[in-house]
């Protein structure tokens, strides 16, 4: 019997075959994953915002505008909202709009005072115990919405907010009106009946009437009476005329500075008049003023800044180590019972500044920082110090430990650098009591354990490349010794393609 391929279902976009491996199922159809988007927009699509029609793909959106209804108020959002005339759903003197039901009306006296209509509790609003719609609850006046925090019950049985009954219902004249946010209401107006005759306000001249020579108002010479009388600096004064005499800001007691020229000022011009003037003073930069004075001034009274702390020589011994001059309390750092400047208080390597946590103070009576102080004076040799600190401060490369036995390499690490890197004298230590590596006793301080053998701490590295382990990348071999994963992966691992970890792992031995 000849072969017979497998039919594949063929993607309704493309027309190719759709394997399983990339198969996209949609209104029946298997489509590829490259094809499985919206035919409008081009938006990738999946399960949960695709829609099918007549063997196109499109997202909710675009479907919304080809295929979904049209009209005012139809659609999810500015998306979905189209400017279709909705044609397809025009009737004959509707033109395409539903007309909203009317309101089933009441018995009188029982249904929505605004509306007469029935009140349901989901959107009951009360006042003076009668039952509002939502939508009626508003000021007959303004037509705002009220809630129960700012309507007014007017006498008429109608509903007001504030502002609005007062002006209807409030008390009128002069000084009168309760509201602080309405302020002083003068007129004697009526909402329903404009009248010619309402007060008309008016500017008040406080200087009609004259005071007597140095007694009345400094500002306008008019008799004070004690109802608007602002008393300064012994002085009497209108409330209206009680301002600034340059900005003209209406001033009160905090505020308000009596100058020498008789008159009153708000601080900020004070200060630009008669306050003091240059670098360094008032209180801020909306105070520092420089206007009244030339560049030449200004630069002749600034500060000069001295940046030499050798300026003030110390007596021997007791000023800063590092300049020798006087340190005051303001700038002292403290560094084993010396004083430091603290521009001098830096490393004397690297030249970092240093605080109390960083700062090392060396052999040769300098402080150093951390780094700096490991690579002078710190231990040398394979196997010590943290990064940054482990440093090779001789010029020959490092010994290639891959090429000789650990105790070879022991010995040169050893002759290199002039350091006991591992215990090579002492006393052995029995049979399987000591350390796996050197032999040598393990004591409680330096005791590294695998599989219930002990090492030294400087002994427990991979046997391999002899990088450091610790408890979280420890692999005990059938040999006895203990490698990194990577080394025990080569050495022990499974062989032939796929297996080990990212492509340096993987051979073909």
């Amino acid at each position: 019997m000849p072969f017979k391929p497998a039919e594949n279902p063929k993607c309704p976009k493309c027309g190719k075959s759709v394997y399983a491996a990339e198969e996209r199922v949609a209104g029946g159809h298997k489509w590829h994953k490259g094809c499985f988007k919206c035919g409008m927009c081009g938006k990738m699509l999946d399960s949960t915002n695709c829609a099918e029609h007549e063997n196109e793909l499109y997202c909710k959106n675009c479907h919304g505008r080809k295929y979904g209804p049209k009209g005012y108020g139809f659609g999810g959002g500015a998306g979905c909202l189209s400017m279709d005339s909705g044609a397809q759903f025009q009737t004959e003197g509707t033109n395409g709009h539903t007309e909203p039901k009317p309101i089933s009306k009441a018995p009188e006296g029982e249904g929505c005072p605004r509306c007469g209509g029935f009140v349901y509790m989901a959107e009951q609003m009360l006042a003076r115990g009668r039952g509002y719609h939502r939508r009626c609850f508003k000021c007959l006046v303004c037509n705002r919405t009220l809630d129960s925090t700012i309507h007014c019950d007017g006498p008429d049985k109608e509903i007001y907010c504030r502002g609005c009954y007062a002006s209807r219902f409030g008390s009128r004249g002069y000084g009168h009106s309760g509201i602080s946010f309405l302020g002083l209401m003068c007129d004697a107006r009526d909402l329903d009946l404009q009248s010619e005759f309402s007060i008309k306000p008016s500017a008040i001249d406080t200087g009609a009437i004259k005071a007597s020579p140095g007694q009345g108002c400094p500002r306008c010479g008019g008799v004070v009476f004690a109802a608007e009388q602002v008393l300064s600096k012994g002085r009497e004064w209108h409330r209206k005329c009680y301002k600034c005499r340059d900005c003209t800001k209406t001033l009160d007691s905090i505020i308000a500075c009596d100058g020498p020229d008789n008159d009153v000022y708000c601080k900020t011009c004070y200060g630009k008049k008669w306050g003091p003037h240059g670098y360094g003073f008032a209180c801020g930069s909306g105070f520092l003023q420089t206007d009244c004075m030339t560049e030449e001034q200004m630069a002749s009274q600034k500060p000069m800044v001295i940046n030499d702390t050798t300026s003030i020589k110390a007596p021997a011994g007791q000023g800063c180590p590092r300049c020798g001059g006087m340190v005051f309390a303001a700038e002292q750092q403290l560094a084993k019972g010396t004083m430091w400047h603290k521009k001098c208080f830096n490393c004397a390597e690297c030249h970092r500044p240093l605080d109390s946590m960083i700062a090392c103070d060396g052999p040769d009576k300098e402080i150093h920082c951390r780094a700096c102080y490991g690579k002078l004076f710190g231990p040398k040799g394979f196997g010590f110090g943290h990064t940054p600190t482990l440093v090779s401060t001789d010029a020959q490369s490092a010994p290639v430990l891959n090429e000789f036995s650990p105790l070879i390499a022991d010995a040169l690490a050893q002759a290199m650098e002039g350091t006991d890197v591992k215990p090579m004298s002492g006393p052995k230590a029995k049979d399987g009591k000591g350390c796996r590596r050197c032999g040598y006793a393990v004591y409680e301080a330096e005791k590294m354990l695998s599989k219930n053998l002990v090492w030294h701490k400087r002994c427990f590295s991979c046997f391999d490349c002899h990088k450091s382990l610790d408890s979280t990348n420890l692999n005990d071999a059938p040999n006895g010794e203990i490698y990194c994963r990577g080394c025990y992966g080569r050495n022990y691992g499974p062989r032939g393609v796929g297996f080990g970890i990212g492509a340096g792992a993987l051979t073909m031995t």
